[in-house]
């Protein structure tokens, strides 16, 4: 939990900053902004599969403290680009594909030493470190913010010591054992090959993840790429408002995520996984109108609690179907589904903020969301999945002679 906590808080920290150093320093219009910022993260689709098949064949712990000590050098540089007045569009990128780099190839192990240490809890365990992530992004954003007052030079060095606490943190569990030992001469494009493989067998899985991928495209992209532009363009705001606005997303996000533990294990998340799909679309709908501020906050507010709940119950059901030898590799491929689409929408949705209007590039989200929903509850086996981790009704089935249905 520690280790994920600094991790998370730096990378949170990254979200705000890459967006602010394009958008508010830089002055780059949105066209240009989507395509840096797909630039940056499309690679780390590759390498978010290495990362899985390395934290299945491998100690992922090891692997996660080689990471968080190697990445402080990234912000360090930039630090270096920024005293000497290098700062720029190519400094920038190579900043950013560095920390995506880590964020792609951290992300498998992480959910891989979680899903280990948690048993046959794994809902509450992934719902816990869910919380504990969205808490440490709400302090990281509000550390980002102050990138127009305390300068880019001291943020940058608090992201660099996040990222040095967490491998001293990782440094400090046990290690974890491979779940899989591959057949001597197995390559590692065979190690992901068979991952995927078993990623497309299972239907629960393949169809969540299908979703979750889908979604990401305008859903996640929609609040990498338009959010920091309805900020700066729709509400003149600076890089503090914007810091403000995505804690009070991420405070939402975990808000659910509490609400959520009180009541696992839940015997069918998929349902609710899809209703929370529909009810995206209000309060999208909510920023599309161009409200009032305060209402615009509301509407912040509910799509945090909205992606909390669908990020948790997607993991939750991908960790518990997962076969343990695979684990790492199915997760990698979910990682890809959470933040590997989000840079494809962002080519698209800066073409469109400039093309159509800022508050415009939303309509695809809203479109898409009732789309999921109707291909989840009619097409696919998401509706219907029951849980198999064991229910406090139980025994009350196995003395009926009833196996739940999954």
């Amino acid at each position: 939990m520690g280790s994920t906590g600094f991790s998370g808080m730096a990378l949170a920290m990254q979200q705000l900053l890459l967006s602010w150093m394009l958008i508010g320093i830089l002055q780059l219009p949105a066209d240009q902004v989507g395509l840096i910022q797909a630039i940056i993260g499309i690679p780390g689709v590759l390498l978010m599969l290495m990362g899985g098949a390395s934290a299945d064949r491998t100690d992922p712990r090891s692997m996660l403290i080689k990471v968080y000590f190697v990445a402080p050098i990234l912000p360090i540089f930039l630090i270096f680009m920024e005293m000497y007045q290098w700062l720029g569009v190519a400094t920038v990128t190579l900043w950013g594909l560095g920390m995506s780099v880590v964020q792609s190839y951290s992300m498998p192990g992480q959910q891989a030493i979680l899903n280990r240490l948690t048993s046959s809890s794994v809902q509450q365990g992934v719902t816990a470190a869910t919380a504990m992530g969205f808490v440490v992004q709400v302090v990281g954003l509000i550390l980002a913010g102050q990138i127009d007052t305390l300068g880019i030079s001291p943020v940058l060095g608090l992201q660099a010591f996040g990222l040095v606490l967490a491998g001293l943190m990782m440094m400090r569990i046990a290690p974890v054992q491979s779940a899989v030992k591959p057949a001597n001469g197995a390559s590692s494009v065979q190690v992901i090959r068979d991952g995927l493989v078993a990623t497309y067998r299972s239907p629960i899985i393949f169809h969540t993840l299908l979703i979750t991928f889908s979604s990401s495209i305008f859903n996640a992209g929609s609040f990498i790429t338009v959010f920091p532009f309805i900020v700066k363009r729709i509400y003149d705001g600076d890089a503090w408002l914007l810091a403000v606005l995505m804690a009070v997303f991420f405070a939402g996000a975990t808000l659910s995520n509490i609400i959520l533990l009180r009541y696992m294990p839940l015997k069918a998340p998929g349902r609710l996984f899809l209703i929370m799909q529909l009810s995206r679309i209000v309060v999208i709908y909510l920023m599309w109108i161009e409200p009032a501020f305060w209402v615009m906050v509301v509407a912040t507010i509910g799509w945090g609690l909205n992606m909390g709940v669908t990020t948790n119950l997607a993991r939750a059901i991908v960790q518990e179907s997962a076969p343990n030898e695979y684990l790492g590799r199915i997760m990698s491929v979910f990682s890809i589904g959470m933040v590997g689409s989000a840079p494809i929408g962002a080519i698209v949705l800066g073409w469109m903020i400039e093309r159509f209007g800022t508050l415009n590039a939303l309509i695809p989200a809203m479109a898409l969301s009732l789309i999921l929903f109707l291909y989840g509850a009619f097409m696919s086996p998401v509706w219907g999945y029951r849980s198999a981790v064991p229910q406090a009704d139980d025994s009350v089935d196995a003395a009926s002679g009833h196996t739940p249905d999954k």
